[in-house]
């Protein structure tokens, strides 16, 4: 069985060099058969040939799927796969999406159990954001669920949908989530950065409260996030925050976000940094200055501000 499942991949797989004229035929026979990885290899196939009129096989083909899903679809990679074609042809009933965004698919692992469904609801509660049978309360009340899901990559994915929504209700549902917490400062970095794109200089003050929190991580993020938004008042925090504190560690990442800001003050201030700087407060900068290692302009800049320091010793 395994065998043949394999020569039918290869088969497909061969379909994206050859391009029969049939490959719609082809690719709807494929998504028919028992065996997922088949199906999610059509699924793909389908996505990158733009076969948009496969969308009724696709959408059989998931409900079948749905169906004792532990043993049709283990590991959930044809109904993710399939999900992801749909989106990418932009299909805008939300059934399907919502079906997916609420499946939890346990499956054995050596030592318990696993949620295999993870990344399809992950790619659903973002998918619900292009639907148009949904209003836009619907969708928000999904997104917020979402925000206390179990998985931190659905809580990621719920964040960046809440971001696309845009609005004046997303940014408070994300300042809420953001004072709230997450035992995952990664969720809280993405909760930054999309504060930052959606409010720009009102949410500098907001996420510079959490330059100060107890949390060495999330305050790495934070700092990383108001880099990430190169907004001048966003160097000025970083700036005046490295000055005032004592963890090397933490004034390291600060250095790293004012150089990945590309902000010219930044930028001043690092080479500064690396001019007039204490010897340990140079080599910092250095190697901040390090994430633009494919920019002649800079490293040439840089180069000059080594220069000056070695005249100058």
């Amino acid at each position: 069985m395994a065998r043949r499942t394999e020569d039918r991949l290869e088969q497909l797989r061969q379909l994206r060099s050859s391009n029969p004229s049939d490959i719609e035929s082809v690719l709807r026979k494929a998504l028919a058969e028992r065996s997922n990885l088949v199906v999610a290899e059509a699924a793909k196939i389908a996505k990158e040939t733009k076969c948009r009129a496969l969308i009724p096989d696709l959408l059989a083909a998931l409900n079948r799927l749905f169906d004792d899903p532990g043993k049709t679809d283990p590991r959930c990679w044809g109904k993710t796969a399939i999900l992801g074609t749909l989106t990418a042809f932009d299909y805008t009933e939300s059934a399907p999406f919502l079906r997916a965004a609420a499946h939890v698919q346990m499956e054995p692992v050596y030592g318990g159990q696993e949620d295999t469904a993870v990344h399809l609801r992950a790619n659903a509660k973002l998918a619900l954001v292009q639907c148009e049978d949904l209003t836009r309360s619907e969708i928000l009340r999904h997104l917020v669920d979402a925000l206390a899901d179990p998985s931190d990559t659905v809580r990621i994915e719920a964040v960046r949908a809440l971001e696309q929504m845009n609005g004046e209700e997303s940014p408070l549902v994300l300042r809420l989530k953001a004072h709230s917490g997450d035992k995952r400062p990664a969720v809280m970095g993405q909760v930054f950065d999309a504060l930052m794109v959606l409010e720009r200089h009102r949410a500098v003050p907001f996420v510079q409260q959490f330059l100060n929190s107890k949390d060495a991580e999330i305050r790495d993020e934070a700092a990383l996030s108001l880099g990430a938004s190169r907004l001048p008042a966003a160097t000025e925090v970083l700036v005046r925050a490295w000055k005032e504190t004592r963890s090397r560690d933490f004034g390291g990442v600060l250095l790293r976000a004012l150089s990945s800001s590309r902000e010219e003050a930044a930028f001043e201030f690092l080479l500064d940094l690396v001019r007039n700087g204490l010897t340990r407060d140079s080599a910092a900068a250095l190697e901040a200055l390090a994430l633009h290692s494919d920019s002649p302009e800079i490293q040439a800049r840089i180069e000059q501000a080594r220069k000056c320091r070695l005249t100058e010793e």
